[in-house]
């Protein structure tokens, strides 16, 4: 009799395997959620300031603090859609970050090829020196930048102001530039100098087309840094009529608590304006990613 009781017991032990189981799935689901939780709440930090630019921008009587708009009114944007207010410092910042960005991508290219695909001695000093100079504070090299301006007389001059900027943008984009054009494969660029293809060639007609969605994250990157520099035409710059929109919203801020948070609202609004829709042209673009399996044959 005890015998047959003996594998009763012994076959309910492996019960306890699922029972672990299931407590390590519990375990896993509630870190789960602690986590959603937390990126919840850091996304309403985020989307708080948002709200609140949405609902001054349309309040008559708008003031720091979030608040459904009493009464709605369209005032603000009307008050600010002038040329002196709007459309001429958002044509000198187009002006500006335009013109620094498009040098700064095609001078990275044609820094970041040599980089990525020839061998010296100098090329890892050279890139520790872009690195380093990505982390260089603006503010730390203004006051000599300055001096130099004046004494080549490009101070209030737009044109040096867009080659500072793009100066000063070149080693971040150097170094993004030849990160991605790493990920192209040389074997192509072989074919390609087989067929007699020169090094300019070569770069305009299969490294580039590789590696257009690299292009694109740079050119993003860069206008949107520009885009929102204040420092650098606020000291390069003395005319207010070729201010850009980065440096005009300081219009809007008074030191006797009198600041218009309606107009500024609305100014925002408008100011973001080119930012999303440079996202929402070139974002498509970056869907397909890098898709170079399709260009190697075995």
């Amino acid at each position: 009799m005890a015998a047959t009781t003996t594998p009763a017991t012994a076959r309910s032990v492996p019960a306890t395997p699922y029972t672990r189981g299931g407590t390590r799935s519990g375990r896993a689901r509630t870190s789960r959620i602690g986590v959603n939780v937390a990126l919840l709440l850091l996304s309403v930090v985020y989307v708080v300031p948002l709200l609140w630019m949405l609902l001054a921008s349309v309040n008559a009587h708008a003031s720091f603090r979030l608040s459904l708009p009493d009464p709605f009114t369209l005032d603000n944007f009307g008050k600010i859609l002038n040329v002196d207010t709007t459309y001429r410092p958002m044509l000198n910042g187009l002006i500006l970050c335009g013109g620094a960005t498009f040098l700064t991508v095609v001078l990275s290219i044609l820094a970041a090829y040599p980089l990525s695909r020839y061998r010296s001695k100098l090329r890892k000093p050279f890139l520790y020196t872009i690195l380093f100079s990505t982390g260089l504070p603006i503010t730390a090299v203004m006051i000599p930048v300055y001096s130099m301006f004046v004494q080549v007389n490009l101070i209030d001059s737009m044109a040096g102001t867009t080659l500072f900027l793009a100066a000063s943008s070149l080693p971040f984009g150097i170094w993004l530039m030849k990160n991605f054009m790493d990920g192209v494969p040389i074997v192509l660029e072989e074919a390609a100098r087989i067929d007699g293809a020169g090094s300019m060639q070569v770069l305009s007609r299969v490294v580039l087309p590789l590696m257009w969605p690299g292009v694109i994250v740079v050119t993003i990157f860069t206008f949107i840094g520009m885009w929102g520099n204040f420092f650098v035409p606020f000291i390069l710059l003395l005319d207010p009529e070729k201010l850009p929109a980065s440096v005009s919203v300081f219009n809007f801020l008074s030191a006797h608590d009198q600041t218009q948070y309606g107009q500024l609202s609305a100014f925002s609004i408008i100011y973001s304006i080119p930012v999303v829709l440079l996202y929402l042209l070139l974002a498509r673009k970056l869907g397909g990613g890098f898709a170079l399996g399709g260009a190697l044959k075995g």
